[in-house]
């Protein structure tokens, strides 16, 4: 056992961690609830393992294809210095807090440890709105031992942004020349599928970006410019050993889940805590990024907390060996970020079908694309007399006009800017679409346009339903958030759990529910205010 581990097993063991329960509200999808007077929390004391003097926006050169980028990842001393095992006093004077692009103060507060109304700026606040990036936050100091405030990935760089509209998957892994450019599968819908192809799939499903898989491929098995080493690293090329998730989609279909819990647990205020493999639990850094934090959950669902450290390290670790792939994420960030600009707003939409047609909502707020990650998607299956996945002739139709970008597997992808890139502004996902009579890219569609028929195709369903979500800039939108889901005026509400929740219009409240029963029903009429103009 490292000198690392053997420190901070015993500190551990001593720590008492507090957590406060999240509950949901309307506004922000997550607010923190009243409480007693709160109290420091106490945590592994990692603040200073992450430190480094390496600037994050320094370049280095890109690997060739003749030499394997990825660092040692052997068990080593930490090339600095450990925190001592005395917890620090919490100091009285307030942090400064400058807001990220995204923000509102309930998830802010909840991430400091305080409650909405203790924080003050000298710009007004909204209680529920996105607040302007960099907008000066006091904020009481409340929290003690938190990881390090090191930013190791931006935003932009974790979902499939503007930032990698350009970037050619397979040209770049075609030029690496390792097992990956050789690597293929076959796959039940794209039959034998290459590396490339698989890691593009992936990226566009989950909007994670591919630059990111690739990095991440070539640290945990050497498959971008060298050659995996050990059976394990062939068949589990993401480190999760698992009979049932063998081979390079399965895998990446795991690791990108990780990362998306990560990064929208944190976007939406729902996590503050690491829990690491060996038990361990650290307290994040309040003022974190949303890209920092699924990076430092990817890992610690895979390592304990000394691999951890060496892990996210800046110049041994996975930020360097991503520098070296791909340049400074830093510099691509400055061209693209904020990637929620100043007043960002729904555009209007209307329900996804058609007029004078039964439906019924189905599923509130959850998982956008697997089930886990940012609750952005809402479920509606049309009205049957057969249970199960029986075939429909409703139409799932076009809630704001746009242009296909993607169309198969049971997906069409409409992207509203009509730029033809689903990386770039407001786009819609649906899902479950069958193949018979659906759009086909290129097509452009007007307001109430039809997209195809509802179906269980492009995935796990128990029955015929269509699942629409929400993105922006490649990042999911919470459908219960601070720019809620509205159709036809019905605003999007969550519920204690995933697919639990409801939809409001002037007082009048639908649930969702999959018994598809009658309160469950919804329809649009002829005339609906809420539609003018469409």
């Amino acid at each position: 056992m490292s000198y690392l581990a053997r420190f901070l097993r015993p500190l551990a063991a001593g720590l008492m961690i507090g957590f406060a329960t999240l509950t949901c509200s309307r506004g922000g999808y997550w607010i923190p609830p009243q409480a007693e007077e709160p109290s420091p929390i106490e945590s592994i004391p990692l603040s200073e393992l992450l430190a480094t003097d390496t600037p994050a926006g320094e370049n280095q050169a890109a690997p060739t294809t003749q030499t394997n980028p990825e660092p040692t990842r052997e068990a080593t001393e930490a090339p600095y210095s450990l925190p001592t095992s005395t917890i620090p006093a919490v100091t009285t004077a307030p942090m400064l807090y400058y807001s990220q692009a995204a923000d509102t103060l309930p998830v802010v507060a909840v991430r400091f440890g305080v409650q909405p109304e203790e924080i003050t700026s000298p710009e007004p606040i909204h209680p529920t709105d996105l607040l302007p990036p960099n907008q000066l936050l006091i904020i009481p100091r409340r929290l003690a031992n938190t990881s390090s405030s090191q930013h190791l990935l931006p935003d932009s760089e974790l979902v499939y942004s503007p930032s990698a509209i350009d970037f050619d998957v397979g040209a770049y892994v075609e030029q690496a020349g390792g097992y990956l450019s050789r690597y293929k599968e076959w796959l039940q819908t794209t039959k034998t599928t290459t590396g490339a192809e698989i890691i593009q799939r992936v990226a566009l499903e989950n909007s994670i970006n591919p630059r990111l898989l690739l990095a991440l491929l070539e640290y945990q098995s050497h498959w971008v410019f060298g050659q995996p080493s050990s059976l394990a690293e062939t068949d589990y090329p993401m480190g999760v050993i698992d009979l049932n998730q063998k081979g390079l989609y399965h895998q990446l279909v795991l690791a990108v889940n990780q990362l998306s819990i990560g990064y929208y647990r944190w976007r939406e205020g729902r996590m503050t805590e690491l829990h690491f493999s060996d038990g361990l639990t650290a307290r994040l850094a309040p003022d974190l990024n949303a890209g920092t934090v699924a990076l430092q959950y990817y890992f610690a669902q895979l390592y304990d907390g000394a691999r951890w450290v060496q892990a996210l390290d800046m110049e041994q670790g996975f930020p360097a060996l991503y520098e070296r792939m791909f340049g400074s994420p830093w510099m691509r960030a400055q061209t693209v970020e904020p990637l929620y600009p100043p007043g960002l707003e729904q555009p209007s939409m209307i329900l996804p079908f058609q007029i004078d047609r039964l439906w019924s909502f189905t599923g509130g707020p959850h998982g956008a694309w697997e089930h886990d990650g940012s609750y952005a998607a809402l479920d509606f299956a049309p009205g049957s007399s057969e249970p199960g996945c029986a075939k429909s002739n409703a139409w799932v139709t076009a809630s704001s006009a746009g242009q296909v970008v993607r169309s198969g597997n049971g997906v069409v992808v409409l992207d509203l800017d009509g730029d033809g890139y689903e990386q770039t502004g407001w786009v819609l996902l649906y899902l479950h679409v069958s193949n018979e009579k659906r759009a086909p890219v290129g097509t452009w569609v007007a307001v109430g346009d039809s997209l195809g028929h509802p179906s269980c195709e492009g995935g796990m369903s128990t029955g015929t339903h269509l699942h629409i979500a929400r993105k922006y800039n490649g990042e999911w939108i919470a459908a219960d958030g601070p720019m809620p889901f509205v159709l036809s005026g019905w605003q999007a509400y969550a519920g204690e759990a995933a697919y639990k929740g409801k939809l409001t219009r002037d007082g009048e409240t639908i649930p969702a529910c999959t018994c598809a029963s009658f309160e469950t029903r919804i329809t649009r009429s002829p005339g609906d205010p809420y539609e003018a103009g469409y």
